[in-house]
């Protein structure tokens, strides 16, 4: 398993934030935990906040699979798109905490949306129940093939010989895509202009058309698209380079820093899931993506399979939602 990052955070706040997530105290949960789980013949539910056929939903569906052999019992995947994931996540928090329903998200969902949408309201440390990680995976720096850039410093060279005629997309303003295409410009000293759009898939549509001359896209697109030819990749925006691809510098490497944040995905609950519930998720969750099967498909998506602890999951959102939170501040990025 992976080292896990340290935070500012004393040892005292995750173990407050997991009693309360995990509902020591709290008597109907009790009540909950002393049935068998899961119920013979009860279906599981995975919630995801986007449209089928994405990276996302193919490992959630992968996962519900094995799942459902493991805890005997039927596990399916179910699709609440829109809002940049707050539907789902809304959907999550109403349900009842007795393990039936859970959702499969990414790192923004707890880490940067509550710091950048307005319409959010939820809290990450108080409305849902860390299970465990998922998987992580980079964001990769994409350049259209028209632009004559195979580096980053070429790609920078090019922008400030161009002031105010290139353009990048995002998934949406306050996204992972959104900031980390604001880090870049910041830290390069760069005079570009952001294309929010509405999710990846339209994103796509205009940058694979050259309307656009560069992204921050998630790895498995990234490597869809590149195939076309119509774009390359230059570098990806993680800590270290990705195993799945190899001969792809970071950006650091490349010479701009502060554009290393960590990518990745978990699974949570509604707040106050009964301790045992959640330790049996936990364990067959770890089971499934322990399996050679599971890290192969991870793998062909350029995404690492990785479970956790509860705990370890709690403090990697804290870690993460603080890493960010500073990035947020350092960029001036106000609630959109």
């Amino acid at each position: 398993m992976n080292a896990w990052p340290h935070s500012s955070i004393g040892r005292r706040r995750v173990a407050a934030w997991l009693v309360f997530a995990l509902g020591a105290a709290a008597l109907p949960c009790a009540a909950l935990a002393a049935e068998p789980f899961p119920e013979k013949g009860r279906s599981i539910r995975i919630v995801l906040g986007l449209a089928a056929g994405g990276a996302s939903d193919a490992q959630a569906r992968f996962v519900a699979n094995k799942l459902g052999e493991v805890l005997q019992t039927p596990v399916i995947v179910e699709n609440r798109p829109g809002a940049s994931f707050i539907l789902a996540t809304e959907e999550v928090i109403r349900a009842a905490p007795d393990g039936y329903t859970m959702m499969y998200a990414p790192s923004s969902v707890v880490a940067q949306n509550p710091q950048t949408l307005a319409q959010v309201r939820y809290d990450p440390f108080k409305d849902l129940t860390p299970i465990s990680l998922g998987a992580r995976g980079p964001l990769v720096l994409t350049v259209h093939a028209s632009v004559p850039a195979r580096t980053v410093q070429e790609l920078v060279a090019y922008i400030k010989a161009n002031p105010g005629k290139m353009s990048y997309a995002s998934f949406g303003t306050g996204t992972s895509s959104h900031i980390y295409g604001e880090a870049f410009a910041k830290q390069a000293g760069l005079d570009v202009v952001h294309v929010p759009y509405k999710g990846g898939a339209d994103a796509a549509k205009d940058f694979l058309a050259g309307r656009v001359q560069y992204y921050f896209d998630a790895a498995p697109n990234a490597i869809q698209n590149t195939a076309t030819g119509k774009v390359r990749m230059l570098a990806v925006a993680a800590p270290r380079r990705s195993a799945m691809l190899p001969d792809v510098p970071t950006m650091t490497e490349q010479g701009v820093s502060g554009v290393d944040m960590p990518s990745w995905l978990g699974f949570y609950g509604p707040a106050r899931m009964p301790a045992p519930v959640v330790a049996r998720l936990n364990a067959a969750l770890a089971q499934v993506l322990a399996m050679p099967a599971t890290r192969d498909f991870f793998r062909q998506g350029a995404y690492e399979a990785e479970s956790s602890s509860p705990a370890q999951l709690a403090e990697l959102t804290r870690a993460t939602y603080e890493q960010w939170g500073d990035m947020i501040r350092k960029l001036g990025l106000a609630k959109q």
